[in-house]
């Protein structure tokens, strides 16, 4: 018996990963958060599964299913919205699994972030512009943010700030970033990334808040950085011409010479 920790991804029901989708038809017992997890991913479960929404559950609750789960014998699939490595209070699940020496793996999803850039068609570091990404949030009644970890120290490094869970204090948000990146700096706000029903808002630091009006939900994802739009970068060296690689020797003497 295994609990599977299955990151299920942003939305769109077909952004899962083949392991995780398997997993799912493997297991008998599917415990699901409901409130983010897309329903149609249900739809592979086997026939008969014990499935069980665990958005109205404690952890004593959840940890309660996994165990009658384990008595049985019955592999369980635990679905979490995006990627489980970042805001999925996976890691309080699994110090409680092995306490109770109940064994468990975990299959990576899609994260919201990415799944923003996606539907923007942008990339997050561009050379010349910005080669760091940080995803963070601000304090909330769930989880406050440690000493140290403010949006202006992290804004002072430049970065492209990807910033969750933080859009009911978007007054706040913008007075801590501006005096690093200016008001006319761009950001997006992409509410539920590919679902049917996703919206896209850009604007500046400094019209954020008019171009929102009162479309202001929780689960708003706000990207902030000069490479949001931007057109004015440096390629890659990567793919130049005169670069010299190992896949690709250039010149008289390169530093990886070909192998015949």
């Amino acid at each position: 018996m295994t609990v599977h920790f299955i990151g299920a991804g942003p939305g769109a029901p077909d952004l899962i990963t083949l392991r995780g989708r398997d997993f799912i038809a493997a297991s008998p017992v599917c415990l699901y958060a409901g409130s983010l997890v897309p329903a149609a991913l249900l739809d592979h479960c086997p026939a008969g599964a014990h499935i069980v929404n665990t958005a109205p559950l404690s952890l004593d609750a959840i940890i309660d299913e996994i165990v009658a789960a384990h008595h049985a014998g019955q592999d369980v699939a635990r679905l979490h919205s995006g990627d489980l490595s970042v805001w999925s209070a996976m890691g309080e699940q699994l110090r409680r699994l092995r306490t109770l020496g109940i064994p468990y793996d975990v299959t990576p999803g899609v994260p919201s972030f990415a799944a923003a850039a996606a539907v923007l068609g942008a990339e997050l570091t561009l050379p010349g512009v910005t080669q760091s990404v940080v995803l963070t949030r601000t304090s909330g009644r769930a989880s406050s943010m440690p000493r140290g970890e403010t949006l202006a120290a992290f804004a002072a490094t430049g970065a492209t700030l990807a910033i969750h869970l933080s859009i009911h204090v978007l007054d706040d948000v913008i007075a801590e970033l501006v005096p690093h990146y200016g008001v006319d700096c761009p950001v997006a706000v992409v509410w539920r990334a590919s679902w049917p029903d996703e919206r896209i808002v850009r604007a500046t630091l400094g019209t954020l808040e008019n171009a929102l009006a009162h479309e202001l939900e929780r689960t708003a994802l706000i990207l902030v950085g000069r490479v949001i739009g931007a057109t004015e970068f440096g390629e890659s060296r990567l793919y130049a011409g005169d670069y010299d690689r190992r896949f690709r020797p250039v010149g008289t003497t390169p530093r990886f010479p070909e192998v015949k």
